[in-house]
């Protein structure tokens, strides 16, 4: 009999590709009924889950009850959360705190949570404004002192950023700012695509990940390395520009402008994943997660 994985975040960009992943697995979609969790099961992504075979269900992660009926039963969980939504890293902790406790109280066997490294603390308080990877950091810290089988799924550097990133000058060509130099290493990772890829792993290697973090991300890529990248694949001239923190704030809405940049400062300095290789994860992938090259040139029309 098939065990039960229920995915938070089931019509996102994260829970969306482990659904597909799983679906499209021999041996996974044998082994895993899905349940994927969304707010509004009427929309149109979710009928589509269903229309797959997904059992899609909504729940509130503020609550303790609605957790518990949407989880019973389940074998593994994927909980992705979102800082984004509120903008308050206490909710984004809570909610991550609610989904353990549930977890523990059913008996879940594998809780696979997508973290982040915890800015504030790897930086000795050097940097203390970039909430939405602290907040994680809590959480996985919780899960872990929860005592539940648990494996860590690190998110790398969205290459949909880009999409936004790579500002379009008046000559037409492309210009990257960053308050960092060429030596900042960035993991680049296609969330919408690949997210599925790193949790097969973890569902496929449980036993070898049991409290390990998996960084999902397909290769370090400096900021001249995106930008001539970029312009070899769409045939249009990029460059990388270095800013100082005032003048790279003064680009982006005060209410994310300390946060966006200390999360630039943090990839340069400790780096996104405190230095560490990523080949240990990627020996785990049954395939190679998509290259910013092959990234740009299925979105080339992001930039026209």
């Amino acid at each position: 009999m098939a065990n039960l994985i229920t995915v938070f975040g089931a019509t996102g960009n994260q829970g969306g590709s482990v659904i597909n992943a799983i679906l499209s697995d021999p041996q996974l979609s044998r082994e895993f009924k899905i349940r994927g969790i969304t707010r509004d099961t009427t929309k149109k992504s979710a009928q589509d889950l269903v229309k797959r075979g997904v059992d899609v269900v909504s729940a509130n992660l503020d609550s303790v009850d609605s957790l518990t009926a949407a989880l019973k039963g389940s074998h593994t969980v994927f909980l992705v959360t979102n800082y984004w939504e509120t903008m308050n890293a206490d909710i984004e902790y809570s909610q991550g705190k609610n989904v353990t406790d549930v977890c523990k109280a059913l008996g879940v066997s594998h809780l696979i949570f997508s973290s982040l490294h915890h800015v504030t603390e790897e930086t000795k308080g050097r940097l203390t404004h970039v909430p939405h990877f602290d907040s994680k950091a809590n959480v996985e810290k919780y899960i872990r002192a929860s005592g539940i089988g648990s494996t860590f799924v690190l998110p790398g550097y969205y290459m949909a950023n880009f999409t936004q990133m790579l500002v379009r000058a008046e000559d037409g060509s492309y210009q990257l700012f960053y308050p960092v130099g060429n030596d900042a290493k960035f993991p680049l990772f296609d969330a919408a695509q690949d997210t599925g890829l790193f949790v097969k792993a973890a569902l496929k290697h449980k036993g070898q990940v049991k409290s390990n973090q998996i960084l999902a991300a397909a290769k370090y890529y400096t900021p001249q390395e995106i930008v001539d990248i970029f312009s070899q694949v769409t045939g249009k001239k990029a460059v990388f520009i270095q800013v100082d923190a005032e003048q790279y704030k003064a680009s982006l809405p005060s209410a994310v402008a300390m946060e966006y940049l200390e999360n630039q400062l943090f990839v340069a300095d400790p780096g996104y994943y405190l230095g560490e290789p990523l080949e240990p994860s990627l020996k785990l992938l049954d395939a190679q997660p998509t290259t910013w090259d092959e990234f740009a040139r299925k979105n080339v029309s992001a930039w026209k």
